[in-house]
């Protein structure tokens, strides 16, 4: 087994010091950070996904193995050089206000960031104003938004008007999800797309970069 298949067998495992320990020594034999992220950091995040989708793992196994994804990242990350960074996409991501939870919502995070995205993570309880703040500052590609209460729903559509008013709508897509929502409600709103959980969110966020 190589070195990357054994970071990518470590991340899998959710094994945060042997992930720490391989990409150091990969970092140490001269192996370029950007093959360390795509040949063995990120093969890791492509087993688990798949099994989430089908329930052969389920959200703390699958978050075991983000968080130790994320300790390689860490180390990686300063590394990596301007073209390098440049070729990331941004991804401002925030539950709506008045909504507290944020389980799903760093699910979301954790498997965008192993898809190679940088996320901007703006917390719970956001109001419209501040996504678009968010929007100002970071120039997402991809703007997410959740809610796991009907009462706040609502909000989402609140925070589109926002992105719209202030003339910022044109320059992101717009993706929804958590557990009341719906596609209808989401095309209702005007998003661009419905995720019915973190791994089609990933999924679609991925496709959109593509075809941007």
């Amino acid at each position: 087994m190589s070195n990357f298949e054994e970071l990518a067998e470590a991340v899998y495992q959710g094994d945060d010091e042997a992930v720490i320990m391989l990409t150091k020594s990969l970092v140490e034999s001269g192996a370029k950070p950007m093959e360390i992220v795509s040949n063995g950091l990120l093969v890791g995040m492509d087993i688990v996904a798949p099994k989430f989708k089908s329930g052969e793992m389920f959200i703390p196994e699958v978050m075991m193995c983000a968080r130790a994804l994320g300790e390689g990242l860490k180390i990686v990350k300063p590394l990596l050089s301007t073209e390098d960074s440049a070729s990331v996409s941004t991804f401002v991501m925030g539950t709506v206000k008045g909504d507290l939870h944020d389980i799903g919502k760093n699910l979301v995070v954790m498997l965008l960031e192993s898809g190679g995205f940088n996320v901007i993570d703006i917390g719970i309880d956001v109001a419209p104003e501040t996504f678009v703040e968010a929007i100002k500052e970071h120039k997402p590609q991809i703007v997410g938004m959740c809610a796991l209460l009907t009462t706040t729903m609502m909000a989402m559509q609140d925070t589109i008007d926002a992105i719209t008013e202030a003339g910022l709508r044109d320059k992101v897509k717009i993706l929804v999800g958590g557990a009341p929502l719906y596609p209808e409600f989401a095309e209702k709103i005007g998003a661009d797309g419905y995720c019915v959980d973190a791994v089609a969110c990933k999924e679609m966020a991925a496709q959109m970069v593509v075809n941007k």
